[in-house]
């Protein structure tokens, strides 16, 4: 009952563990809490932007299956920054240079169409997926930067003991409060992060194959075009 009593009059709480802990200690808690905080920014605007990627893009590909002239649809969407209206952009830029002169490779020309939009598809996912790397390392790493705490916090447990020469729970308490404080940053930390670069890593790929699907598509609206050209 005593050391019920004891421990209850320590006051573990959060900001009573952050104020008590040492420089080392508190340290990588701020550093943690931010991460945190990043992670969570990082989730909210992913999860806004990819839903509005998502809803335009379906509008884009339904208006673009729907008109009937090609030059008019890129002319009306030159300044659409999606990226699935950047692999359209990308084919036609290709599609004009190739079909300008009076000599038309048509093997060379379907080549350099399917190269130009799957480079692009490449370098938007790419552009989609920066943030991501912060969450993978954020996943990784903060378990670690927890578990730098726990050890330093047991460290001070133990030099308390040695100072003291006592190992009673109001000597040891403390030190171990902080050192498991700091692990549970830690993974309030990772958790959300992995589970986010998981999910978010599948929503890429789908929009990934989204795009690719689009290009093929496109890719065979010019192929028979080219037929067509003399």
């Amino acid at each position: 009952m005593s050391l019920l009593i004891a421990t209850q009059n320590m006051g573990f709480s959060p900001f009573n563990l952050f104020m008590d802990a040492d420089l080392v200690v508190k340290s990588v808690i701020v550093g943690l809490a931010l991460s945190s905080i990043w992670v969570w920014t990082i989730i909210i605007s992913f999860m806004v932007k990819m839903s509005g990627i998502n809803r335009k893009s379906e509008a884009f590909e339904r208006e673009f299956w729907g008109s009937s002239d090609i030059s008019a649809f890129s002319k009306a969407h030159a300044q659409n920054e999606l990226p699935v209206a950047k692999v359209f952009a990308a084919g036609m830029a290709e599609w004009r240079l190739s079909t300008k002169g009076k000599n038309i490779d048509r093997a060379g020309t379907r080549e350099r169409l399917a190269t130009a939009m799957d480079a692009t598809i490449a370098a938007e996912t790419d552009r989609l997926a920066n943030r991501l790397n912060f969450l993978a390392t954020t996943g990784s790493v903060a378990p670690f930067i927890g578990l730098f705490g726990t050890v330093w916090g047991i460290m001070r447990s133990f030099a308390a003991i040695a100072a003291e020469q006592n190992s009673s729970l109001a000597v040891v308490a403390p030190g171990i409060a902080e050192a498991l404080f700091a692990t549970a940053i830690g993974l309030f930390a990772a958790i959300p992060a992995v589970i986010a670069y998981n999910r978010f890593s599948h929503r890429l790929n789908q929009y990934e194959a989204r795009m690719g699907r689009f290009a093929d598509g496109f890719h065979g609206t010019l192929s028979r075009e080219l037929e067509l050209v003399i």
